[in-house]
Order: C-alpha cells, then structure tokens, then sequence
C-alpha cells in the first residue's frame, strides 16, 4: 500500500511538471504581435516626447541607447506597485524589450500612469544595462524632466551623468514619479 502511494504521488509529481511546463511554453510570446504593438507605442511615445520637448532631441542624439517606457501604471493604498513594457532602441532601431517593476510600502494612496525614457549616455552605461539580468535604477539617475509641463533643463544637454531620465505625461492623482527603486529585466513580448 505505501508502494502505490509513492507511485502515485511521483506519478502525480511528473504530471503537474509537464503540465506546468507545457502551459510556460505556451506563454513564451513566440508567435504573437506584442513586439509591434510594443514598437507602434514606443514611436507615438518618442513623437510625443520630441515636439513637445525639443530639448531631448539633443540627448537622443548624444545618447548611445535609449530605454523608452510608453506606459507605466503605478498604484497604491498603504503597498505600491508599478508595471510597465518598453523596449531598448540603438541607432533608432529595436534591439531587446524590457519589463519595469517596482514595489513600495508606506503612506500612500492613488493611482498614476506616466511615460519614461532613459538615455544612456555612454556606451559602458548602455552595456553594464544590457548585460545585467535585472537593473535597479538608483540614486544615479539624473532627471531632465520629472513633472508634466517642465521644459528640459539646460544643464542635462551637457551633463557627465552616465544616465539621463524624463518621465513626462503623467495622469491620475498621486503625486510625483520616480524611478528609482524601478527593475528592469529583458522580455519576450
């Protein structure tokens, strides 16, 4: 009798296995129109950015990568959260596409989505970047636009900052954006 109980639950065990394989590949992304509905997103995104801020037009130039994040949602009531898909373009063309998350806890209440793009200033910043498994943004980030309706500080066009971010179109009712304590990590869309 305990021989088939063994049998049974190994039997079992193999079963959920495969099957929670199987249902993971079924998710892998292969096969769908997500990249280009990621891509179409990210173009409106950089237009929107470009006429309505012409300074970033100069960062773009400078920056050898962009990490552009057409929507992250960030809501909370006592613990946060925020989610949001983007992609990574060098020389303007799509190389990889990344996920942001991030988790807070404390007085908090309300709900906002907002746009962010992370120039890379320089060639090591944009490959520490995309050899990491997850990047924390920390500390280190300097911003050149973090409210709706400021203009680009002059400054940030010639700043040594290896990281450069503007968060822009902000909508819903909590107060400020920031990315630091935000996670990167590759995906397939």
């Amino acid at each position: 009798m305990t021989h088939s109980r063994t049998v049974s639950r190994r039997t079992f065990s193999l079963g959920a296995f495969a099957g929670a394989a199987a249902l993971a590949g079924c998710a892998n992304g292969i096969g769908n129109n997500n990249d280009q509905r990621i891509d179409a997103r990210v173009d409106q995104t950089l237009n929107y950015m470009f006429s309505r801020y012409p300074g970033t037009v100069t960062l773009r130039e400078k920056s050898a990568g962009m990490l552009v994040m057409p929507v992250v949602t960030e809501a909370g009531l006592g613990l946060g959260g925020s989610y949001g898909r983007g992609a990574l373009r060098v020389n303007d063309i799509t190389v990889d596409y990344y996920s942001t998350t991030s988790a807070s806890a404390g007085f908090q209440i309300g709900a906002q989505q907002y746009a962010h793009v992370l120039f890379f200033m320089t060639e090591d910043a944009l490959v520490e970047f995309r050899r990491s498994a997850g990047w924390a943004a920390g500390a280190d980030i300097e911003y050149a636009i973090q409210d709706q309706g400021q203009n680009v500080r002059a400054e940030t066009t010639t700043s040594l900052a290896p990281i450069i971010a503007a968060v822009f179109g902000q909508a819903g009712f909590r107060v400020g954006a920031t990315l630091e304590g935000s996670k990167y990590s590759r995906i397939i869309p």
